[in-house]
């Protein structure tokens, strides 16, 4: 029995994945192109793209459930229902980003500069209008600007996803955002109970139950108090913000087994 669930789960897995690369070749080949070719309003681009995202992610997480690979529930789903967010959460599985675009209107994200120049992903790069991780002052830029013309910048301060077991690191770079731009933070805290689809962990080894995933939208984290107490100096500011969200976030890893700090 336990041989022929692991089977079914693989399956599954492989079913799911193998649509959502389908998916992914569609918007490459067709969606992506054509909004190229009748779009003209770079803006207006970036919206229906990132709109067609968002509703492929949105069927790749309901395909999923269906599959029973996964069940979730999002708590504080109407704090996600508004615009002009900076979203910051913590990243144990590799289906995070999946989740929270498939979860939010006009999601903006930072991805890899290389994927801007690659001829296989520079179309989508370019009709989304995603930020590309250029080092410097323009990349935080870059970030406020998205916010403050009503994007919703998804960012996970981790950088990557933690391995279990390890303790949680983030880099200073979505402090400097928040408290650069004066923009509040909307924290989001992910569980996955049992921990699956972590780093380091083939895709493809699917769980003995579904992932169950429990998305927490807290409420927002204000910044001018941090930019107050290290007396307008945003350096210390960052520095006493990303404490603060590493106990945040690592409050919630230590609740879903996946590591303690």
């Amino acid at each position: 029995m336990d041989r022929l669930r692991r089977m079914r789960g693989l399956l599954a897995t492989a079913l799911a994945f193998g649509s959502f690369g389908a998916g992914g070749v569609l918007l490459w080949l067709v969606i992506f192109p054509l909004l190229t070719l009748v779009v003209r309003n770079p803006v207006r681009r970036a919206r229906l793209a990132r709109s067609a995202v968002h509703h492929l992610f949105r069927a790749f997480i309901g395909w999923m459930r269906l599959l029973r690979l996964i069940t979730y529930e999002v708590r504080g789903l109407a704090r996600l229902q508004r615009s002009g967010l900076l979203v910051l959460a913590n990243h144990p599985t590799l289906i995070d980003v999946v989740f929270l675009i498939s979860l939010i209107d006009n999601a903006d994200c930072v991805v890899k500069s290389t994927l801007a120049q690659n001829p296989f992903t520079c179309g989508a790069v370019r009709a989304t209008g995603y930020i590309c991780n250029n080092s410097g002052s323009e990349l935080l830029q870059d970030c406020i600007d998205s916010v403050k013309n009503d994007g919703n910048l998804i960012i996970f301060p981790e950088g990557t996803r933690t391995r279990p077991g390890q303790p949680m690191k983030m880099q200073r770079g979505a402090a400097q955002i928040a408290l650069r731009g004066g923009i509040d933070i909307t924290p989001v805290s992910i569980q996955c109970q049992p921990l699956g689809l972590t780093k380091g962990a083939p895709w493809w080894r699917a769980a003995p139950v579904p992932l169950h995933f429990v998305l927490t939208v807290d409420e927002d984290i204000p910044v001018a108090p941090f930019m107050a107490a290290a007396g307008q100096e945003t350096a210390l500011a960052a520095r006493h913000l990303t404490d603060h969200l590493i106990g945040h976030f690592s409050r919630v890893r230590g609740s879903d087994g996946s590591a303690g700090t």
